[in-house]
């Protein structure tokens, strides 16, 4: 103690204590202001479109008249749409998550692989949407149907299915598959019996996380083409269609010339928030139920 100086010891201590709650306020200005801002926004879609939400505007097709229009085709394109996201994700993310995590040598390649997946869940949505409109939509020649728009999102979102359940592989215990190796389980047993039911909460958690940002994605289905014109209900994946942020989007440029417009796409962002809401609460179900068992 006899090598340091009091004096400067304490006014270090206030400069920092001073620094940290010049660090605290700023924080939490930031975050005042960023929930500051979602109340409005929120405040302002509640107002302008919450009576515009009727059984007429849920179950009518979309017209001309903003009085008589509704989002019933674009409710069961969006539907149509996680038809084909949820299980193309679902087994290609899962099943390449297991083969990077468990089958395949630790080395460059599996380096190179594993990275470079991670680089692609941050790619623009946009480039994916150019991808899918070369390959599904003219290479393939499937138009802008249902199924290129599916496939698109699927391309979108199966980086994060991926790496969330790499990530939910990893944080399985080590004890649990060496008992079952120790009690004469085959790998194969072991990752179906031990690891997988172990992991679920964590890969069902990112995958609904990620099928979230699919459901509010924009940018790849107007890439597509994907129109919001007076079209028929869709009835299969080769139907051409429309979704709901595809509406929303149409209905906000068309608000400039009709103010009423502006109204439909509010009522139809409340919709939209109330699945989105939907499935975030499913996603904090399955990990609160799940999570204590292992």
């Amino acid at each position: 103690m006899r090598y340091l100086d009091p004096v400067k010891t304490k006014q270090r201590m206030q400069s920092r204590l001073k620094t940290n709650k010049a660090l605290q306020g700023t924080f939490l200005i930031a975050t005042l202001f960023g929930l500051f801002v979602l109340a409005v926004l929120i405040i302002r879609v509640l107002t302008e479109g919450l009576s515009w939400i009727n059984m007429d505007f849920l179950t009518g097709k979309l017209s001309t008249n903003a009085d008589r229009a509704g989002i019933m085709g674009a409710i069961l394109g969006t539907a149509w749409l996680m038809l084909i996201v949820i299980p193309v994700t679902t087994f290609l993310g899962i099943g390449t998550a297991i083969y990077l995590e468990l089958y395949a040598k630790e080395g460059t390649v599996q380096s190179f692989i594993a990275t470079n997946i991670a680089n692609l869940a941050g790619v623009p949505s946009i480039v994916y949407g150019l991808l899918g409109l070369t390959v599904f939509v003219r290479a393939m020649d499937f138009g802008n149907v249902i199924l290129a728009g599916g496939l698109t999102l699927s391309l979108l979102v199966l980086p994060i299915v991926i790496v969330a359940a790499q990530e939910a592989l990893r944080a399985v215990p080590g004890h649990l598959s060496e008992a079952s190796y120790g009690m004469g389980a085959t790998k194969w047993q072991t990752i179906k019996k031990v690891i997988l039911p172990a992991a679920l909460p964590g890969i069902l958690t990112g995958s609904i996380l990620a099928l979230s940002r699919a459901i509010g994605e924009t940018a790849p289905l107007t890439a597509l083409g994907i129109p919001a014109l007076l079209i028929p209900l869709p009835g299969s994946m080769f139907d051409t269609f429309t979704a709901l942020p595809m509406q929303i989007y149409y209905w906000t440029l068309d608000s400039s010339l009709v103010e009423e417009y502006a109204y439909l796409a509010s009522a139809t962002i409340i919709v939209l928030l109330v699945l989105l809401f939907l499935l975030n609460s499913i996603a904090v179900y399955i990990r609160h139920r799940f999570q204590h068992r292992y």
